[in-house]
């Protein structure tokens, strides 16, 4: 601790003295550029780009007379990481169940612990983050955005989804009078021109992407099953794409997300009952899977199962049976925890999992970044450490391509090139 403080507190001082001209030449232990390690490699920053990434012997051959060296000793340092599926106006369901957040949480209390999430999520080294619905707080997040983007508070470049589109009657606290009209998890369309205008809705309210739920629990017996039809969702597909925008799918249902990467979206979400024919056509479209293992690893504890004491719960030994078929069909892996459901600040706890479901530590951390960016569309501003890009940069401890915890330990965080102060 007092370590990383005295590391805080140089870097402070340093920013301060280059402040005029802003260079500054960091000198980690080995760089993990997005895609491979690379031993005594280095990088300049020049405002709130990255000016050069090369070897410090070339590096070190033409450094400017007054560039101030910073040197990372026994460090990792990364892009910033891409966290690819949270919820920041949520938290987690053994604190307040989902319904009672919708429900009896006023948007302005839901939009202050956000404003807290957000930060937590940045310190934590995720310096982009994709929102994938603000779940009943209509779109707060198009302001929360701002807000970062602002400099008026901390947090990730974001992502937003706004509301997200459900089918009418799929997503929404349960058990109420059919006589009670409740508030929506997500934003209800139905048919050619309904679809179309929330669609257009979302977008023209600041939307960067579209959510929708593929299926959910609303089957006959409360089991999940398809909501869209494929006609539909080609429908938001095709109005999104007009204005530039993805579209993206919860869907765990084989059906429900057949129709999904049929529909065209570009990632899936959670994906917990994929099959062998089903990964085989997401590797054949070129649809990313976003497995959020540590959103259901939460949520079975939240239901009592004592890890690590406990056998597995079927969930779980399912989840780690698709998670290898798809990777080993050759289904490309977005990283995302859906966290909300589980802590902010938390989020390496996917990246953990990952390694745990046998995905290697290297790979891992490219999901977390130059996967992610491509993924996105983000991959000309940030996810690589490349010349050119946003300084966007986390400093970590150890060697988390050799021992993922390792990604926890975490010295530094900069993002447009600006220290962030972790305390």
């Amino acid at each position: 601790m007092y370590f990383r403080i005295i590391l805080l507190l140089l870097f402070l001082i340093v920013f301060d003295k280059v402040s005029a001209q802003n260079l500054i030449y960091l000198r980690p232990e080995r760089v993990f550029d997005g895609e491979k390690i690379f031993e005594k490699y280095g990088l300049i920053i020049k405002g709130d780009k990255i000016e050069l990434f090369d070897s410090q012997a070339n590096i070190e051959k033409n450094l400017p007379k007054d560039i101030k060296i910073v040197d990372l000793i026994n460090s990792t340092l990364l892009p910033g990481l891409i966290e690819g599926h949270t919820h920041l106006f949520l938290h987690p369901y053994n604190e307040v169940p989902w319904d009672d957040q919708v429900l009896k949480e006023a948007r302005s209390y839901r939009t202050a612990r956000a404003v807290i999430h957000a930060e937590k999520t940045l310190k934590a080294g995720f310096t982009t983050a994709r929102d994938l619905g603000t779940e009943g707080a209509e779109f707060d997040d198009v302001g929360l955005k701002k807000a970062i983007d602002d400099g008026v508070i901390l947090g990730p470049r974001l992502l937003i989804a706004t509301k997200a589109l459900i089918a009418t009657g799929s997503y929404a606290p349960k058990n109420f009078s059919p006589d009670i009209k409740v508030p929506q998890g997500a934003e209800e369309a139905d048919g050619h021109d309904d679809l179309i205008k929330k669609t257009r809705n979302q977008i023209g309210r600041g939307a960067d992407l579209i959510k929708i739920y593929a299926d959910y629990r609303w089957g006959l017996r409360g089991e999940a099953a398809p909501t869209f039809m494929l006609d539909e969702i080609k429908l938001i597909v095709a109005t999104a794409q007009s204005a530039g925008r993805p579209t993206v799918a919860h869907a765990s249902t084989v059906e429900g997300m057949r129709r999904a990467i049929l529909g065209g979206v570009e990632t899936i979400e959670h994906g917990d009952n994929g099959t062998a024919e089903i990964w085989k056509l997401m590797a054949e479209k070129n649809v990313y899977l976003c497995a959020t293992l540590a959103a259901g690893d939460a949520i079975s504890q939240y239901r009592g199962w004592k890890k690590g004491v406990e056998e597995e719960p079927e969930r779980i030994k399912k989840k780690r049976v698709s998670f290898k078929q798809a990777m080993d069909a050759g289904v490309k892996i977005c990283f995302g925890g859906d966290v909300g459901v589980f802590a902010h600040g938390d989020n390496a706890r996917e990246l953990e999992m990952m390694v745990d479901y046998g995905m290697n530590p290297t790979e891992a951390l490219k999901s977390a970044t130059s996967v992610n960016a491509d993924a996105f569309h983000v991959n000309k501003e940030v996810g690589r450490i490349k010349n050119g890009l946003f300084a966007d940069i986390l400093v970590v401890e150890g060697n988390p391509t050799k021992q993922i915890s390792d990604i926890r330990k975490v010295k530094l965080v900069m993002k447009d090139g600006k220290l962030i102060n972790l305390q």
